[in-house]
Order: C-alpha cells, then sequence, then structure tokens
C-alpha cells in the first residue's frame, strides 16, 4: 500500500492558490482513476482506491500547510507503513513552471509543508517536485505562492496535472522514470511536422544528340570542276526546254567545230540526193 499525500491550504480562498498545486494534482487522480469520494479522516481529506495493481490512500491534510505533518504522520502510523511508502505532492519556486521532479529523501529547502512532515515522520520519503517558477526576490515569495495561478498558466497547468494522473500507476509502481516521462509526453508533446514532403526531383533528361548540320553533297571524283564562267547543267528534275531551245553545251564537252562553207558543185549535188 502507498499513501499519496498533496500539499495546500483548505477553504475555497485557497483552492486556486500556487501553494495548493499539491491538492490539485491529487484531485486530478482521484477523477481519472475512479477513486471512491472524499471523507474526512487523520485531520484530512482521504480517497481510497488503486493504481495499477498497488491500493493507494490519497490524502490532503486538512491542518494548513504548516502542520502537514500531523495528518501525514497519523496515517502512516494507522496503516503501519514506513517513511518510504510515502510520496508527496508539493509545489516548487527552484524548478519552471510545467516542470516535475520526483526526489526521495533529502532537505526541506524551507517549504514550510515540509518541514513540518519532516518533524513527524523524518526526512526519508518520497516527493514529487512540481514547478511554479520563483518571483524574483525572496521577500515576494510569500504573496507569489498564497496568490491564484493566472489564467495563461492554464496552457501549461492542465497538461502537468493530466500527464500526472496518467503516470500514476507508474509512480505507485515505483517506476519514476516511466512517470517523468508520462507527464513530460503531456507537457511537451513531440510536435509533428506539418510542412509538406519536399518534391522528388524529376530525373535529369539525357543529353538529346544535336542534330548535325546538313553535310553539302562533295563533287563526284569522276566529274571535273566546272571552268570559271561555264554554266550549270539542268537538274533532273527541272522541265524539259521547249522546241527550238538550245541545248546548254556540258562543262565536260568541247565546243563542235564551225562548219566548212560548201561549194556550189557540192550543194547542187546535195539538191539532187
Amino acid at each position: 500500500m502507498r499513501i499519496f499525500v498533496g500539499l495546500g491550504n483548505p477553504g475555497q480562498d485557497y483552492a486556486g492558490n500556487r501553494h495548493n498545486i499539491g491538492f490539485m494534482a491529487l484531485d486530478r487522480i482521484a477523477e481519472d482513476h475512479g477513486f471512491a469520494p472524499w471523507k474526512a479522516k487523520f485531520q484530512g481529506q482521504i480517497a481510497e482506491g488503486r493504481l495499477g495493481s498497488d491500493k493507494v490512500l490519497l490524502l490532503k491534510p486538512m491542518t494548513f500547510m504548516n502542520r502537514s505533518g500531523q495528518s501525514v504522520g497519523e496515517a502512516m502510523r494507522f496503516y503501519k507503513l514506513a517513511p518510504e511508502d510515502i510520496m508527496v505532492f508539493h509545489d516548487e519556486l527552484d524548478l519552471a513552471p510545467g516542470k516535475a521532479r520526483v526526489k526521495s529523501g533529502g532537505g526541506h529547502a524551507g517549504h514550510n509543508g515540509l518541514r513540518s512532515i519532516h518533524g513527524h515522520i523524518g526526512e526519508a520519503y518520497g516527493r514529487v517536485r512540481l514547478g511554479i517558477g520563483h518571483p524574483g526576490r525572496k521577500e515576494l515569495v510569500s504573496g507569489y505562492v498564497l496568490h491564484d495561478f493566472a489564467k495563461a498558466d492554464a496552457d501549461w497547468l492542465e497538461p502537468l496535472l493530466d500527464g500526472i494522473a496518467s503516470g500514476a500507476p507508474d509512480l505507485a509502481a515505483g517506476d519514476s522514470a516511466r512517470f517523468l516521462n508520462a507527464v513530460a509526453l503531456r507537457v511537451s508533446p513531440p510536435r509533428s511536422s506539418t510542412r509538406p514532403a519536399p518534391k522528388a526531383k524529376a530525373p535529369a533528361k539525357p543529353d538529346e544528340p544535336r542534330t548535325p548540320p546538313k553535310a553539302k553533297t562533295p563533287a563526284r571524283a569522276d566529274e571535273p570542276h566546272a571552268p570559271p564562267g561555264a554554266k550549270t547543267p539542268a537538274r533532273a528534275d527541272e522541265p524539259p526546254a521547249p522546241p527550238g531551245a538550245k541545248t546548254p553545251t556540258r562543262a565536260d564537252e568541247p565546243p563542235a567545230p564551225p562548219e566548212q562553207p560548201r561549194s556550189p558543185l557540192q550543194r547542187l549535188v546535195d539538191k539532187f540526193r
């Protein structure tokens, strides 16, 4: 069996104070894990239930903070438990808001509730230190812890209380590391990436071969170069020359020799042929 103790001051005037975060933690555990209704006993309010396989008594001393040890000592002796079976939830000035730490044994660091418990059961009990931050100067501490949480504090306070309730079975089983991990997951959940995945780059296109420039048709080896001033012969796809047109002389043919003049006798013979 374990006793979970939450520290605070009784009454509605103190219900929302930073000093009462221990009460708030136990209220959330009782609510989330279906504990029996609260009832008066051991100079405080108690609720009975189970966390996992462990029987747990939740205790909120109603003796005011400075005399919390009276209630805790009475409950511990009634159930014949040792200080190691007690776990105390309390506010911690030396931790940033929303942080939680588990500690076993050690001093009370000036906390009046812990000082009172030390005086009744010794210092070997466990404690869950719940960060509320520090006001900056020692003379401001009393007014700071007895003042309500600001509305903006709900942004970390609610996740912290949810994490405490979620990890409470691990704490009851003695696994403080898993308990703190459950708290951390609620207070600082891992962020999911909202940025779209980078688009895959299109594969580079292979270099396309360039179209080679049209090569000039070389002159045939068996054709001599045309002499300067020679006429270019007609292409095969050109229309035939009209009748009577002179056929251009090919560049590779010598000009025809001029006709020799004929004698009158020869012309007369040609006439009768």
